[in-house]
């Protein structure tokens, strides 16, 4: 290593394969910029029953990991449109079914033996009979 005036080191470095210069190119760098809506979107395509994460995500050009993100940051209410929060509640409908009419009939089977009980069995005496049934095997 040689002496500079203007370096303190002088490293002896071989200029093979030096361009010279470097252009510095405007424009897209492949980074995409999505908005909310478009966040959403993909979020929620993704949560479609039968739909692979990886198919949407290569079908948009993103990673799954952003899906991943992006469906977390919805179920989270972070993910909002026009500055408003999708955690705005959701209620499920609720359908209650009627109770059976007539008489329910359960059918135990312990070996061979069947034991019918009916909705208005007791829990103590089904519980002996079927330990009776057992017994008796």
């Amino acid at each position: 290593m040689s002496r500079d005036s203007k370096m303190d080191v002088h490293l002896d470095v071989s200029n093979a394969g030096y361009v010279g210069r470097m252009d510095v190119i405007e424009g897209p760098t492949g980074r995409r910029r999505r908005t909310d809506a478009e966040k959403m979107r993909i979020a929620a395509e993704s949560l479609v029953a039968g739909a692979r994460v990886s198919e949407v995500a290569r079908r948009y050009g993103v990673t799954r990991w952003q899906i991943y993100d992006w469906r977390k940051h919805l179920q989270d209410g972070r993910l909002a449109v026009d500055g408003r929060s999708t955690s705005a509640p959701a209620f499920a409908t609720l359908m209650v079914d009627e109770p059976p009419t007539g008489r329910v009939i359960v059918d135990v089977v312990v070996g061979d033996v069947i034991v019918r009980a009916g909705r208005d069995a007791e829990e103590a005496h089904l519980a002996r009979v079927i330990r009776a049934a057992r017994m008796a095997r």
